[in-house]
């Protein structure tokens, strides 16, 4: 494998420290047609750790109906929850916070939907009726202690819909601030953002009386915007970036969405930058490697596939 950084060119009116929050075997993994085997996806947590990511989002506990290529989330959490990152948890329902609670989980999420087509398509609810179902899971989760956040997909394209009003997603992201959530990851889960429509969505999200400390952006490059779209969001003051190892992932409940920004490709432009991040791009890309090799076919990552190309 050959390794190598980018030269560091700091840019003016950028975040000195981003923090990565890796969804690789989460949203990464449930979206594979085969089960991946628990000590697996136990590995792929651990090494995503000791390459230097702090938040490694481990697991869903919803039900295993709906997604069984994370059934196993009873047994996978306690494989990995003595290690040192935060380890959020997706927990759908009272229901599921019950199953997090019982094993300790401290950090946890709920997933709310931008448009009625998507909510009731991945929640069999409408928009209002699915922050009603949230609610007590977030008051609980508060009363536990626990930090929560808040995914919100949809944020700028619906399959069904179309171009989403900024004004919809800010009325939906403003519920789930004022419930109580201490972080807001806005989706663009079909990946049809531009640098432009995210800024005028932060904006208009900040004039609505959120900050932008509690904002955090989670970008698909289904067109080849994730970068482009992180840099907008990193301008207009952002330190939160969701990210999948390898570029995993994508969205079971709308075929449009393909892959996640790839953690790599985000790190490397943010060495580039001189942006800290605590994560050694070489560890993260032999696990990337070691992972596709798991799941049988080569990385989407152009950064994976340009350092570990071999001469």
């Amino acid at each position: 494998m050959t390794t190598g950084l980018p030269m560091r060119v700091p840019a003016a009116g950028l975040p000195a420290r981003v923090r990565i929050h890796e969804v690789g075997p989460r949203d990464g993994l449930q979206n594979e047609k085969t089960v991946v085997p628990t000590a697996t996806k136990a590995e792929f947590v651990r090494r995503l750790a000791a390459a230097g990511l702090s938040t490694v989002e481990a697991t869903s506990f919803v039900h295993p109906r709906w997604v069984p290529q994370l059934a196993d989330a009873e047994e996978l959490f306690p494989l990995v929850s003595g290690l040192p990152a935060r380890l959020p948890v997706l927990v759908p329902n009272e229901r599921g916070l019950d199953r997090a609670l019982a094993l300790g989980a401290r950090d946890v999420a709920v997933f709310a939907s931008a448009t009625e087509s998507f909510a009731k398509a991945n929640l069999n609810r409408t928009v209002d009726e699915a922050l009603a179902m949230f609610e007590p899971v977030v008051t609980r989760a508060i009363e536990q202690g626990l930090r929560i956040r808040g995914y919100l997909s949809m944020c700028f394209g619906d399959p069904w819909e179309g171009a989403v009003p900024v004004e919809q997603v800010v009325r939906v992201t403003k519920a789930l601030a004022e419930m109580g959530c201490d972080e807001l990851s806005l989706g663009d889960t079909i990946g049809v953002a531009t640098p432009g429509h995210v800024t005028e969505l932060l904006e208009s999200l900040n004039e609505a009386g959120v900050p932008t400390s509690r904002l955090a952006v989670h970008f698909h490059d289904t067109y080849g915007q994730a970068l482009s779209n992180t840099l907008a969001a990193l301008r207009h003051g952002v330190t939160t970036v969701d990210a999948s190892a390898g570029g995993l992932g994508g969205c079971p409940y709308a075929k449009s969405a393909t892959g996640n920004l790839a953690t790599e490709d985000l790190v490397w432009m943010l060495d580039g930058l001189g942006i800290e991040t605590g994560v050694d791009l070489a560890a993260l890309t032999a696990t990337s490697v070691w992972m596709a090799e798991q799941l049988g076919r080569p990385s989407p990552s152009r950064t994976v596939r340009a350092l570990s190309h071999k001469e």
